[in-house]
């Protein structure tokens, strides 16, 4: 899986975060502090604390949006989000290739999570920094993101990746790890695609009898793979 979700974050939510990110409520440390042993080798970043109250805030604006997007829900099918992480890239600073850790303990509340999925919600214009592309290899080749503020890209926490130098500017983004409802790749994507379907017939006003029965096959497999 890579999927882009455009426009996670409105205007006016981007702003506030933007703001505080830039304010002396955000206080930045080197991102190796997080890290483990591999990631530690190659990342050169800086983060907010996850613990810090300005984390808390701007984490729970996002978990608030992705609870409302039904395109994350329906391609990640969420168990437990990780909350939201945020960093900084400065000029010279990168990500050299890695891949994330199998599981993550919640600073907040202790629960740990299988890392199923990875995502980088991008929070600065495209145009206020060079660099600092999200590279994702995986079984569909080399995948390349830099996209515009509030955006969100997912892809599998198993897949390497990178973030490239960044060239100018400062590049803001925020990270989180989900688990999902479905642990293998192949069965989760295949219920996304299959849903997809469904909403799609059901919006050209295919046989609602039929719609139903397939509906009905979509949640059976559901059932049969869910996890809780």
């Amino acid at each position: 899986m890579f999927l882009q979700i455009p426009k996670l974050l409105n205007e006016q939510q981007l702003a506030m975060i933007g703001a505080t990110l830039h304010s002396d409520a955000a206080h930045w440390f080197d991102g190796r502090v997080t890290a483990g042993h591999q990631g530690a080798l190659v990342k050169n970043n800086e983060q907010l604390d996850e613990a810090s109250a300005t984390a808390h805030k701007l984490g729970d604006v996002i978990i608030a949006q992705l609870e409302r997007n039904p395109l994350f829900i329906s391609a990640v099918l969420p168990c437990k989000v990780y909350p939201p992480m945020f960093n900084r890239y400065g000029e010279g600073m990168h990500f050299g290739n890695h891949v994330d850790g199998a599981i993550r303990q919640s600073p907040r509340t202790g629960q740990k999570l299988r890392t199923d999925l990875s995502a980088t919600i991008f929070l600065a214009a495209p145009d206020s920094y060079e660099g600092g592309e999200l590279v994702v290899e995986s079984d569909y080749g080399v995948q390349r993101a830099r996209l515009c503020a509030g955006d969100m890209v997912i892809y599998r926490s198993t897949s390497r990746h990178r973030v490239s130098p960044v060239t100018r500017g400062h590049r803001l983004a925020s990270v989180l790890w989900i688990q999902s409802l479905i642990r293998g790749d192949l069965e989760r994507e295949q219920l996304f695609e299959l849903d997809r379907t469904i909403q799609q017939l059901t919006q050209s006003g295919a046989d609602p009898e039929s719609l139903v029965r397939l509906a009905g096959h979509y949640h059976s497999l559901l059932r049969l793979w869910t996890e809780i």
